[in-house]
């Protein structure tokens, strides 16, 4: 007689815990044992359990890479922070971050170091001179070259071995013979979104000025600074129609007396730190008058910085780094004005082998300069940092 085997499972019969023999028990457990289906979801149960037990042990696998946490007190120095921490900020995508009120407060003073530890533990000794030109300039403050100002905030002082601040926060530079245009782009920091695309989209030999005023200030610095952009900081002087047009409470005022035009500028240099010189915003009274501008020039010697105007101060001179701008380049607001001007410096940069511009940050102009600068060297000139324009 023919024997059949069936390669289905069998059916299942339920019987009670009281109708069972031992025997019969065993057996139906070596049976179970024996079937393929059964055997594999047992291992599989055993492995489940095997990583159950792995995960309690070794920790969640779904908190990710390790967390880097650094005190909001100590947001403004390099030691505690790794790398790309300003990069981490900003959303995933091509979208640019929001900048909501206080975003760049983290930054907005200085670090220097808590009683346990040494006062200038912080600053950041600046790299080796090609680092500088083809990546991020140092951090500021660097060592040596800052001490307590009004209000919690910092001074560039001369450090003990000389240097100063017009030197170790410019841009290093070096020319390869060909002529030299340079553009200052000033009224940086109060608006969020042309003060980004200034920094993030201009080229880095571009000088880039900020207002004293600007909420964050030293974040927007800090930011500038680590795209390779030499910052200027704004001092506001008073116009021929003050107070009609008036640049606000720490304006430099002509007829003041010296010791409260040095206030005032002690105050506004205590903004921030990292910036390599001041330039005017506005001024038309202040710079003829010879009593103001001595003092102002007196005070930035006594600091090591120095001062670069929008040209209304081309005539002043004194014994410290100085250059004045050939034009304005966006008196016009219109993108065919403001080319026609960036050619100007261009053919003036060809006859006397250097020429300086200035400019504001309007939208118009921070796009027009981007294209043109773009160009500059297959033209046969070289972009330059308006530091290397200064000469005392």
């Amino acid at each position: 007689m023919a024997v059949t085997f069936s390669r289905k499972p069998a059916y299942s019969v339920a019987v009670s815990a009281d109708d069972r023999e031992p025997g019969d028990l065993r057996a139906r457990i070596l049976a179970a044992a024996a079937n393929p289906f059964i055997g594999a979801s047992a291992a599989a149960f055993l492995f489940l359990l095997s990583l159950a037990l792995l995960v309690l042990v070794t920790g969640d696998p779904n908190k990710g890479s390790p967390l880097v946490r650094a005190p909001l007190d100590k947001i403004g120095t390099t030691k505690n922070i790794p790398q790309g921490w300003r990069e981490a900020l900003v959303p995933e995508g091509d979208r640019e971050a929001p900048l909501l009120p206080g975003a760049l407060d983290l930054s907005n003073l200085p670090f220097l170091g808590h009683a346990d530890e040494p006062a200038q533990a912080d600053a950041v000794a600046a790299p080796s001179p090609i680092a500088a030109v083809t990546g991020p300039l140092p951090a500021a403050p660097l060592a040596g070259l800052y001490a307590p100002g009004p209000g919690g905030g910092v001074l560039p002082v001369i450090a003990a071995d000389g240097r100063t601040a017009a030197e170790a926060y410019a841009r290093p530079f070096t020319a390869d013979g060909r002529p030299r245009v340079a553009l200052v782009i000033g009224g940086l920091g109060l608006n969020p979104q042309t003060t980004r695309a200034a920094i993030e989209t201009l080229p880095p030999e571009i000088t880039l000025s900020f207002a004293p005023y600007a909420e964050g200030l030293q974040g927007w610095i800090d930011l500038a600074r680590s795209h390779g952009h030499e910052v200027l900081l704004e001092a506001p002087m008073e116009p021929v129609d003050y107070p009609a047009n008036d640049p606000g409470p720490y304006t430099l005022i002509a007829a003041n007396r010296p010791e409260d035009t040095v206030r005032k500028l002690e105050w506004l240099m205590s903004r921030a730190t990292g910036y390599y010189g001041l330039t005017n915003y506005l001024g038309s009274r202040f710079v003829t008058s010879d009593t103001a501008m001595t003092t102002f020039t007196l005070a930035l010697k006594a600091r090591g910085l120095a001062f670069i105007d929008d040209g209304q101060a081309s005539l002043r001179g004194g014994p410290i780094p100085r250059a004045s701008a050939d034009r304005i380049i966006d008196d016009e607001l219109a993108a065919g004005s403001i080319d026609g001007q960036l050619k100007m410096l261009e053919v003036g940069a060809a006859g006397r082998g250097q020429a300086l511009g200035s400019g504001f940050a309007y939208p118009v102009t921070i796009n027009q300069v981007r294209l043109w600068a773009a160009g500059l060297a297959g033209r046969g000139l070289q972009l330059t940092p308006a530091s290397a324009m200064a000469k005392r």
